[in-house]
């Protein structure tokens, strides 16, 4: 396994450079492929870099939330594939596959992008369950964005299958009913090492780093709105730092959007 030297990307970074030559705030290169899975109700392949995922939909019927009578489910799983790092294992989910999940639905739930009451069939009875399945092909660093990409990405190719006369799933064909959307969440992942702020961290960055942030945004009409914030590292953030972040996580969100529609 090869060690990464975290005194070196900080030497990189305090002369104002990154160890690909990125500038502070700039994403890898981002490509999007919708609709890989013809089995699953939506899907899409994210390349972010070399950091590759891949997130598919299937939709079934179940009963709902307790608390939730008259809305649908949305469950999020995340899988670190054996093949995508030395460091993968097969086995039960790792820690960081259910940090990635819960970043991933967080960002899609307190968002509110999917009308959940339309995803009801009846109330406290039946409603659509929307299963996200993440997988990581390839670990090249930021999971986190690559991962929420490709499941917004996914949810966007979605059509939802229909029902019989006895309100089962049609399965011998597609559905063109599109999930009821409205936006688009985006997660964006900055890297504070050695009191640098740098976007969308490569491996080698995230294993040097000393704290990062995740932000969701929405954009609803003119106006942007964070929706969610995850962070990581044994070092905080100054409030200076967070504001700085908070702009950054709205410029960025609003290019990657852009490259969703």
């Amino acid at each position: 396994m090869i060690e990464i030297d975290a005194e070196l990307i900080k030497n990189i970074l305090r002369k104002n450079r990154r160890i690909d030559n990125r500038a502070f705030d700039t994403y890898r290169d981002v490509s999007i492929e919708k609709g890989i899975i013809t089995s699953a109700e939506g899907s899409a392949r994210v390349k972010l870099g070399d950091t590759e995922v891949v997130a598919g939909i299937k939709m079934d019927i179940g009963e709902p939330y307790p608390d939730s009578p008259d809305e649908g489910v949305i469950i999020v799983g995340a899988e670190l594939v054996p093949l995508a790092s030395p460091e993968f294992e097969a086995g039960p989910p790792r820690e960081e596959a259910i940090e990635i999940a819960r970043v991933v639905d967080r960002a899609i739930r307190e968002s509110k992008v999917i009308d959940l009451k339309k995803l009801c069939i009846t109330p406290n009875e039946k409603v659509w369950m929307l299963f996200v399945d993440i997988d990581i092909l390839n670990d090249d660093g930021n999971l986190f964005d690559a991962s929420g990409i490709a499941a917004m990405a996914a949810l966007l190719n979605t059509r939802m299958p229909e029902l019989d006369e006895n309100q089962k799933p049609v399965r011998d064909k597609k559905g063109t009913e599109p999930l009821p959307i409205d936006g688009i969440a985006i997660s964006t992942t900055f890297a504070k090492i050695d009191n640098t702020i740098i976007t969308d961290p490569n491996l080698a960055e995230m294993k040097s780093l000393d704290a990062r942030l995740t932000v969701g945004t929405l954009k609803k009409g003119d106006e942007t709105l964070l929706c969610s914030m995850q962070k990581g590292g044994n070092v905080g953030f100054s409030m200076e730092e967070i504001e700085k972040i908070i702009d950054m996580a709205i410029e960025k969100g609003e290019e990657l959007r852009e490259m969703l529609k």
